[in-house]
């Protein structure tokens, strides 16, 4: 190992997409970053398949989107088929709400790959495979580590912080005794993934069948996967089998006799780590939560603990008071990501009816909600789905209710035009920093050079953005006009003439009238 490497400010454990997508946020922000992975590579084999439109933007926070859109299948929705094969219910969302498809499909080796590629440009991140994690112990500002590297050289390293993600079976999460709290569901079920597929169908097909339920997935270049629910009297040494598998493959499609690219059987968790901080160490993704599939949410929400953690870790370095700055990890991450595993259990109750009796009933409900429009476009449009917002944390409410505040989402990402009419998504015009941003059709009128330089000298960015039906001026700061209309939804256009203040990772921690600037730019320092 290098030995400038040592010492170091980050040393995460484990590279499996939450830990290289953290080691790539801290590469961008210059923080010495070590990555180490006991396996000899990233992943070869197909694990998670859904990448969903809030991690493809933490994607393009690092500048890795683009490299996976060009790969991936963008776009896809749901159908829910009974035993028969008669659709009782889709899911087929069209909004960008946060400038991606809400559902897409991929490959994890390949998304390993381009975040791994990714860290190559940054000389204060090195990543070690080959290398396990044996012990550590914490001091008052640092973590001791011991190493075994790939010579069978045992190895110390320093650091201020480290990061667990080494996944469900965490090792960090075992040495630090962090119990995972929750259960476990009773049947296995058998994965099947395919090289080549004859099914035609662009979206997952869903079989809630009572007698055995299934799911099909489809994926880039042509791949599909296959999951059966599998009974009490089926064992794993059994169901692994050709001709099994092919039996199974017949009765749902077209695919019987494909290649066969991967057989393996999972049972499914539910659970949460009790905590996910122990004073300086930390868990993130599956070392932190364990979700069900059936929501496809498992490795998103790995991603967004990165996202979330990644700037509180950098801005602590610097920062002698942090205690609340990153007690708000945990404080934000984990209500979500219980959140995601409860929607996980509702759809595994929609696709795995008990008895052909709950099986209609689940089927006759779906058929009803679709006669109502609003209730069909409810679930069609995925708005089931828990929004990445917090009510704890680095935020400070505007007094509003939970469904009228914009105060600790996350914002929606738009398209914009500037005064020239070139069009940009919002993050791609946002440095990495606190932003303050006005909404209102003259945001050059309320905000004067004095007031620009006053929230600049405090560390934040200032931008202008006005409704659809008001062109973009040039100014003294950026102004920008909502194209794509996301301000004029609800409760986006009551917050017109208003200061929306932004943290580095898009969440709005506050907001202020324009008259009451002060109650922004006091913020501001606890953000940077």
């Amino acid at each position: 190992m290098e030995s400038n490497f040592l010492n170091t400010e980050i040393l995460i454990i484990g590279a499996g997409p939450t830990g290289l997508l953290l080691a790539n946020f801290l590469g961008k922000m210059g923080v010495k970053t070590l990555l180490v992975e006991k396996n000899l590579s990233t992943v070869q084999e197909p694990r998670a398949v859904s990448i969903d439109d809030e991690s493809m933007r933490a994607l393009q926070a690092v500048n890795l989107s683009t490299q996976l859109e060009n790969i991936m299948v963008s776009g896809y929705g749901s159908i829910y088929k009974g035993p028969k094969g008669d659709v009782f219910a889709s899911v087929k969302p069209f909004q960008k709400d946060y400038g991606f498809e809400k559902r897409n499909a991929f490959q994890q080796p390949e998304l390993e790959k381009i975040l791994l590629k990714g860290l190559g440009k940054y000389p204060n991140v090195k990543v070690l495979f080959d290398t396990e994690m044996l012990s550590f112990k914490q001091g008052k500002n640092e973590v001791n580590t011991e190493l075994l590297t790939s010579n069978s050289i045992k190895q110390a390293v320093t650091s201020n912080y480290m990061v667990g993600c080494d996944g469900g079976r965490s090792s960090v999460r075992k040495l630090l005794n962090i119990k995972l709290k929750g259960g476990t569901f009773s049947e296995p079920w058998l994965i099947v993934d395919l090289i080549s597929t004859k099914n035609r169908c662009s979206h997952t097909e869903v079989y809630c069948n009572p007698k055995r339920s299934s799911i099909t997935l489809p994926g880039p270049k042509g791949v599909r996967r296959y999951e059966f629910k599998l009974r009490s009297d089926e064992f794993a040494e059994d169901v692994v089998k050709d001709e099994f598998v092919r039996n199974l493959l017949g009765e749902i499609g077209p695919d019987q006799n494909e290649t066969l690219r991967r057989v393996r059987v999972y049972t499914f968790h539910a659970r949460v780590a009790e905590k996910w901080r122990d004073r300086l160490i930390f868990l993130a993704g599956d070392a932190a939560h364990l979700t069900p599939p059936f929501a496809g949410q498992g490795m998103n929400s790995g991603l967004r603990d990165a996202q979330n953690l990644a700037w509180k870790l950098h801005s602590s370095l610097g920062t002698p008071n942090y205690e609340e700055l990153l007690d708000s990890y945990e404080l934000e991450r984990a209500p979500h990501a219980r959140s995601m595993i409860e929607l996980a259990r509702n759809m595994g109750r929609i696709m795995m009816p008990n008895s052909v009796f709950q099986g209609i009933i689940i089927r006759s409900f779906f058929k009803l909600l679709g006669l109502y429009g609003p209730a069909r476009d409810y679930f069609s449009q995925m708005k089931y789905k828990p929004k990445p917002r917090f009510t704890k944390g680095l935020i400070w409410p505007d007094g509003r209710n939970t469904k009228n505040s914009l105060v600790g989402q996350l914002i929606f990402q738009p398209l914009l035009e500037d005064y020239k009419g070139k069009l940009e998504l919002l993050d791609d015009l946002l440095p990495d920093k606190p932003t303050v941003m006005l909404f209102s059709r003259e945001p050059d009128r309320f905000i004067c050079d004095k007031l620009k330089l006053q929230i600049e000298s405090e560390g934040a960015y200032v931008i202008g953005i006005t409704p659809e039906d008001t062109k973009a001026v040039e100014t003294t700061f950026p102004v920008y006009r909502d194209k794509s209309r996301s301000f004029s939804k609800k409760p986006y256009a009551s917050y017109l003439d208003h200061f929306l203040l932004l943290r580095r990772d898009k969440y709005i921690a506050a907001t202020s009238q324009v008259n009451n600037h002060c109650e922004i730019i006091d913020k501001i320092t606890k953000l940077t």
